[in-house]
């Protein structure tokens, strides 16, 4: 009985996938376009002679980040077409992603948000060099720009986000907390239960996509935003239920309406009061909130 032998490629890919699959979020926003792009990247590593590479984590990461940038640019003309704000595909993520506050923070819908109004390079070099901890050179073989180009970009591209996103250490705790004070206020009915756990300037995001009812424009400030939701749970009919979770590394309510998923909503806290809601209601955006989606960095 011969032993079994794994095929080189594939056992490098599998030791991977998470990580690409994770880069390619990042990048994209769309879990269903992460795979496609895992796809085509398995595609050209099968055809690459190993022997010639010196460091395939590197080479793999290289291919994902490319055909991102491929896909990155045709989806945004499917974005200009879209119905309403458009949010980023909201998955089930596993306690252990919250528990690395680095990885929680680069899949948050708050970043995710602002990532959308980088350009494809910019983004592509942000989360390469910010979440990833990829080199300069190696970024630059993977964009097609030269290393001072990218050092230059990611610059630009940091002070972008983080005039949009301060970077503010807020525990899991105190964001379920809050979710929870919302969660108990809404189903209540209570007004000022609402307004006390939200910010004066807090936003409202939700994205329907055209397929459900959601504002067509992001909701300002804490008496119409909790005017918004308290008019929502009063046009609901059926039972309505919120389940707190983890999504996108961080704490969050699926939203249930006679047992049937209606939405995810995640939350941005600041101080202990919510100054983002993000709520996706798209049926497209909802298939991967059933199952657990391993995530990494490393």
């Amino acid at each position: 009985m011969s032993d079994h032998v794994t095929d080189p490629a594939t056992e490098t890919f599998v030791a991977h996938r998470n990580l690409l699959f994770t880069v390619a979020y990042e990048m994209l926003g769309s879990a269903a376009d992460a795979e496609d792009v895992l796809q085509e990247t398995w595609l050209r590593w099968v055809g690459v002679d190993l022997e010639q590479v010196r460091d395939r984590r590197a080479y793999l990461v290289r291919i994902t980040t490319r055909q991102s940038l491929n896909r990155l640019r045709t989806m945004q003309r499917r974005k200009e077409a879209y119905v309403g704000p458009w949010l980023p595909e909201p998955m089930l993520t596993a306690p252990d992603v919250a528990e690395d506050a680095e990885l929680a923070e680069s899949v948050s819908m708050a970043l995710m948000l602002v990532l959308e109004t980088l350009s494809p390079t910019e983004r592509a070099v942000f989360v390469l060099r910010e979440a990833f901890d990829v080199s300069s050179d190696e970024i630059a073989a993977a964009v097609g720009k030269s290393p001072a180009a990218v050092r230059q970009i990611a610059h630009r591209a940091r002070r972008h986000v983080e005039a949009r996103h301060p970077r503010e250490v807020v525990s899991p705790g105190e964001t379920r907390a809050a979710l929870e004070s919302f969660q108990r206020a809404l189903e209540t009915g209570d007004l000022q239960g609402v307004l006390d756990v939200l910010a004066p300037e807090v936003v409202l995001v939700s994205d329907g996509g055209g397929h459900k009812h959601a504002a067509l424009r992001p909701v300002v400030g804490a008496d119409k935003v909790a005017r918004f939701f308290l008019g929502v749970m009063d046009k609901k009919e059926g039972t309505v239920t919120a389940v707190p979770t983890m999504a996108n590394g961080n704490p969050a309510l699926v939203a249930r309406v006679d047992g049937e998923i209606d939405g995810i909503l995640a939350a941005r806290v600041t101080g202990s009061r919510i100054t983002g809601l993000y709520y996706v209601r798209n049926p497209e955006k909802l298939t991967r909130v059933e199952s657990e989606i391993p995530l990494t960095l490393r």
